[in-house]
């Protein structure tokens, strides 16, 4: 199986779009084989997006959302909140989803080809992220602990992880950078905030 933390200039196109409704925005996805959850939003997604719009304090003028996938994440959030977003995502496919869908939906962004934070520049009042799992803890925790350095002062982290993917572990091993709370769990999903020190 092809990771979609990958690039396989090889893999055939099998464009397809998924409808999404939140807030009053009617949203258009498009998506492709080669990607993360390439028939529906996920789960973990949804549940993260649904949180961070009824629990986050303040309204943030800039987003970050790191392993983008197609734009999901981003898109949604600046669209309800009106903001501009970067989305990053190391595979081309993505980064070409996820710019067709910044026009789609008609959001204020752009979107970046970028191992992490290679190709990101300034910071942002929040940075959201359902990291790549399968692309190994290293990768998962840098994504995390390297957040840090793109958050503006009042800035805050938002990611989702499952139970059983070790999020009890990241969390304690996040704690010496962010204050974390875990603002909401369900069916093994944990969804939770960090903010600098």
């Amino acid at each position: 199986m092809e990771h979609y933390f990958t690039n396989n200039t090889n893999l055939r196109s099998e464009l397809r779009s998924i409808i999404y409704e939140n807030k009053g925005h009617v949203f258009t996805f498009f998506s492709d084989l080669g990607v993360f959850s390439k028939d529906k939003i996920d789960y973990g997604s949804r549940l993260l997006v649904d949180t961070v719009l009824a629990k986050e304090e303040h309204i943030p003028k800039t987003l970050l959302d790191v392993g983008c996938g197609y734009g999901f994440l981003g898109i949604v959030l600046a669209k309800v909140f009106d903001s501009e977003v970067t989305l990053v995502d190391v595979n081309k496919r993505a980064v070409h989803l996820s710019e067709r869908n910044i026009k789609q939906n008609k959001v204020k962004g752009k979107a970046l080809e970028s191992n992490i934070y290679e190709s990101v520049e300034g910071t942002f009042d929040l940075i959201v992220t359902n990291p790549p799992i399968r692309a190994g803890k290293a990768v998962v925790l840098e994504i995390l602990e390297k957040a840090r350095d793109y958050l503006n002062p009042d800035g805050v982290l938002w990611f989702v992880i499952r139970k059983d993917q070790g999020a009890i572990s990241i969390l304690k091993l996040l704690e010496p950078i962010y204050k974390c709370e875990i603002v909401k769990k369900d069916k093994g999903f944990y969804i939770m905030r960090a903010k600098i020190y």
